[in-house]
C-alpha cells in the first residue's frame, strides 16, 4: 500500500557482507569482543549468523542490544541453534570443541546466503572485514573456499610432522578463518575417498568423518583438509596475515605479509586472550574488549594499545609491534579522513 513501511530484511540481506560465528561453552565474551571488532572497523553493512546454544541466546541478545545506535545500524543479526543434518548430533558435538563441527554444515543450513566469511569466536579485525571480502572476487572458476596455511615452515608445522590423514598442501590449511561461495560448495560434486564419483558437500561429510574419525585431531579442521586434499583446485589459498597466530611470532617471525602490510585478522588460538604466555595478543584483546564505543578510535584504542605494548616488548611476539599496529593505524587514519571529508562537506553546502 502507498505510504506502508516495508520491514522485510532481504533487500539488505543481500547488499551486506555474511559473517558466521559459532560459540558454545564459555565462547561468550570472546565472541561479543569479535563482532566489536567487526564492526569497529568495516565500512559495508554486516549480516551476523550466530550460532549457539540455547541458554547464550538470550545473553547475546542482551549485550548486542546494549550497543549504542550509532554501531547497532551497521549490523543485523540472526541466532540460530545448534543443528546437524546428517550423521549422529552427538558424535558431532564431540568432534574437537564444543559444537566447532557445526562450521562444516554451514553451505546447507544458511540455503539462502550466498558467499559468507566464517570466523572461530577467538578472531579480531584490525582492518574492515571489507577487505577480505573482495577476495570472493579473485576466485577463479573452480575455487570456492578460502583459507590460510596452517604453518609456512614444514619442518615445524603439524601437519608436515604428525598427521596420519591426507592434508592440503605442504602444512595443511587453518579453518579459524574461511570464505567461501556457498552456492558453489552446494553446486559441486567433490571428488572423494569413498567411492569413484562425485558427492555433494552434504552426501560427503559423515561418510567421510566415519573413514577418517580414528586419525584427526583438529576435528572439523581435519575433515576441511581431507576435502581439499582430494579437490585442490577448489581451493583458494590467502596469506598468513589473514590469519595471524601466535605460531608466526613464537619462533621467531615467519609470516612476511604480516612484517609488510601489517596484521589483518588476528587469531588468538591456544587460548592466549586468556593466559600470560604471549601478552600481545592478551594486549590487543583488552583494549578492543575495554573500548568504550566512543568515537575517539585514536585516543581509547590506538593510545591504549601503544602503551600494553611497551610492556610486551621483552617477548618474541613484542618485538615487532609495528605487525599488530600497523593495519589499525591505517584504518584509523581512513575512518579520521572520511569523517572530516564529510564534516568539511556538511560546512560547504552552508
Amino acid at each position: 500500500k502507498p505510504g506502508e513501511q516495508k520491514h522485510s530484511k532481504q533487500p539488505s540481506s543481500l547488499q551486506c557482507m555474511h559473517l558466521a560465528v559459532v560459540a558454545c561453552g564459555d565462547r561468550l565474551e570472546e565472541t561479543l569482543i569479535m563482532l566489536k571488532s567487526a564492526v569497529l572497523f568495516s565500512n559495508r553493512r554486516l549480516c551476523f549468523h550466530i550460532f549457539s546454544e540455547d541458554s547464550l541466546k538470550p545473553e547475546f541478545e542482551k549485550k548486542l542490544q546494549e550497543w549504542p545506535s550509532s554501531y547497532t545500524k551497521k549490523f543485523e543479526y540472526n541466532i540460530y541453534p545448534i543443528t546437524f543434518s546428517v550423521g549422529n548430533a552427538q558424535e558431532w558435538k564431540k568432534l574437537f570443541k564444543p559444537c566447532a563441527a557445526q562450521r562444516l554444515f554451514l553451505p546447507v543450513i544458511l540455503k539462502d546466503v550466498d558467499s559468507l566469511l566464517y570466523v572461530d569466536t577467538d578472531v579480531l579485525f584490525l582492518r574492515p572485514i571489507d577487505d577480505i571480502w573482495h577476495i570472493l572476487k579473485e576466485f577463479n572458476s573452480t575455487q570456492l573456499a578460502a583459507m590460510a596455511p596452517e604453518h609456512e615452515i614444514p619442518k615445524i608445522g603439524w601437519y608436515s610432522r604428525f598427521a596420519r590423514h591426507p592434508y592440503y598442501g605442504t602444512t595443511g590449511v587453518n579453518s579459524g578463518v574461511m570464505l567461501m561461495n556457498l552456492t558453489r560448495i552446494r553446486n559441486t560434486q567433490f571428488k572423494n575417498s569413498m567411492i569413484p564419483s562425485g558427492l555433494t558437500w552434504e552426501e560427503m561429510l559423515y561418510p567421510l568423518y566415519q573413514k577418517y574419525k580414528n586419525y584427526i585431531t583438529w576435528g572439523d579442521q581435519d575433515l576441511l583438509n581431507i576435502i581439499f586434499y582430494f579437490n585442490p583446485e577448489c581451493l583458494y589459498v590467502f596469506p598468513c596475515q589473514w590469519n595471524y597466530r601466535p605460531d608466526h611470532c613464537m619462533y621467531g617471525s615467519n609470516c612476511k605479509g604480516a612484517e609488510e602490510e601489517g596484521v589483518s585478522i588476528l587469531h588468538g588460538n591456544r587460548g592466549v586472550y586468556h593466559d600470560d604466555k604471549q601478552p600481545t595478543f592478551k594486549a590487543l584483546y583488552e583494549v578492543i574488549r575495554d573500548f568504550p564505543f566512543e568515537d575517539n578510535l585514536f585516543q581509547s584504542l590506538y593510545y591504549p594499545l601503544q602503551s600494553k605494548f611497551l610492556d610486551t616488548v621483552h617477548t618474541l611476539c613484542g618485538r615487532i609491534p609495528q605487525v599488530f599496529l600497523k593495519q589499525v593505524e591505517k584504518t584509523m587514519k581512513k575512518v579520521y579522513e572520511n569523517r572530516v571529508i564529510v564534516y568539511l562537506g556538511a560546512n560547504h553546502r552552508y
